[in-house]
């Protein structure tokens, strides 16, 4: 039997080490871009930027980045801006960095501290530490058995 059924498929076994690194170096210069103000869009230099993440394709000609504004507000506002900015962006990237071709750029609006904030708020729920109470005595009378 193999030991990889699907060797090939990145769904099953996500992304490789150099999407990985081509991600994080678009991350770091994106975000220096955005930090020393280089686009010409007002939106874009009156706001701060936080860049979360960036993931590439397989193929690495796309690259999806993660962004969020400083406090969360205008956050259509900013996305339409960046959208609206693409390809300055990109130039500015592709002289940052020494890959062969640069990622086509897309921007989503990083839903991660939104998340976090849900994660945490269920937690809090008395039906839930309940449950993760009696989960952790179950472990222990498993572990003392």
């Amino acid at each position: 039997m193999s030991k990889n059924r699907f060797p090939n498929d990145p769904a099953f076994n996500g992304p490789s080490q150099r999407q990985l690194r081509v991600g994080e170096l678009i991350r770091r210069t994106l975000s220096s871009v955005l930090q020393r103000g280089e686009v010409h869009d007002p939106e874009l230099q009156r706001t701060s930027i936080t860049v979360g993440e960036v993931r590439t394709s397989p193929d690495l000609k796309v690259a999806t980045a993660y962004v969020l504004p400083l406090g969360g507000g205008n956050a259509d506002l900013v996305l339409a801006a960046l959208r609206r900015n693409k390809s300055e962006i990109r130039h500015m990237i592709g002289h940052g960095m020494t890959l062969k071709f640069v990622p086509d750029l897309r921007f989503e609006i990083d839903r991660t501290f939104d998340r976090m904030d849900e994660t945490r708020r269920l937690f809090e729920n008395d039906h839930v530490r309940q449950d993760v109470a009696a989960d952790q005595q179950d472990d222990d009378a498993e572990k003392d058995a």
